[in-house]
């Protein structure tokens, strides 16, 4: 029973760092971006080619992903994305859908439609004993990665200078601009951030959830799910949400594996009919 919770909680937390970019970029700047998942795949391939071609450290090859992907989230935002920021929902959807079907071609393009597969440094091998039930290290690892990401999200939007700029900016950009508040920098760091950490959760999960063109299609239900069920305006609430989420799944997994994933999509029925507005999210 605590080997299925605790894994259930590191599939949650993975699933939490892929999705609470999306999260930032729909609660916080109001732009719908489907594509989020292709930043998620553009990290996992970062980390393929890095530890399995280049023979780089897998603890070097995670910064590297988060760092390639938040560029590249960047760049977009400054010449694609930002021309959309005041357009309708439909458009924004529209184009971010368009990039991920491009994104999953390039990625077939480049490195092929198979699986990739990545060896794991020898001390996130194996499992361990934890006296009432084992965990494979990596799971572990995992946890202790996404709990500390989760912290650090939560404290840097509450407790910094700029979470409080960027807060200000999402309520009245006008009014921010007239107080000096850089706001177009402020969503394009903010964007490449949650571009970055996509990337960051796509590395991480090449092990757990694998790695080929379809992936920005294979999760993004999973990643609207998070946000829909947790709230779009913070970050606990779709941590709660992925956790709860991935212990539902994995449980159902392991005990109804005739149900597949129908399980999970009962749970976010179920948790939305509570709570319409997302778990910890404010009425409008």
């Amino acid at each position: 029973m605590l080997t299925i919770l605790l894994d259930g909680i590191a599939s949650g937390m993975l699933l939490f760092v892929l999705a609470c970019g999306l999260s930032v970029t729909m609660g916080l700047m109001n732009f719908v971006n489907l594509a989020h998942g292709a930043f998620g795949m553009a990290g996992g391939y970062v980390l393929v080619v890095l530890l399995q071609r280049w023979g780089w450290p897998f603890l070097a090859c995670l910064p590297a992903a988060f760092l390639a992907t938040a560029l590249l989230g960047l760049l977009l935002e400054r010449t694609l994305y930002a021309r959309l920021y005041r357009r309708e929902h439909l458009d924004q959807v529209l184009f971010s859908i368009g990039l991920v079907f491009m994104a999953g071609a390039t990625a077939d393009w480049l490195m092929g439609a198979q699986q990739q597969i990545i060896q794991l440094p020898a001390w996130l091998s194996g499992r361990v004993d934890l006296g009432i039930g084992e965990l494979g290290r990596y799971r572990i690892f995992l946890i202790l990665v996404c709990a500390g990401i989760v912290a650090g999200l939560q404290l840097g939007l509450l407790r910094t200078r700029f979470g409080a700029q960027l807060r200000a900016a999402v309520d009245d950009a006008t009014v921010a601009r007239g107080l000096g508040i850089p706001v177009p920098r402020l969503f394009a760091i903010t964007f490449a951030l949650g571009s970055g950490l996509a990337g960051l959760g796509g590395a991480l999960g090449v092990e757990v959830l694998g790695l080929d063109p379809t992936f920005p299609l294979k999760y993004l239900v999973y990643m609207l799910i998070v946000v829909a069920v947790g709230g779009a305006n913070t970050i606990l609430g779709p941590a709660l949400a992925a956790l709860l989420l991935g212990v539902v799944d994995v449980a159902g997994k392991y005990w109804l594996p005739q149900l597949g994933a129908f399980i999970i999509y009962t749970a976010m029925v179920a948790l939305l009919l509570l709570r319409p507005h997302g778990l910890l999210a404010k009425q409008a």
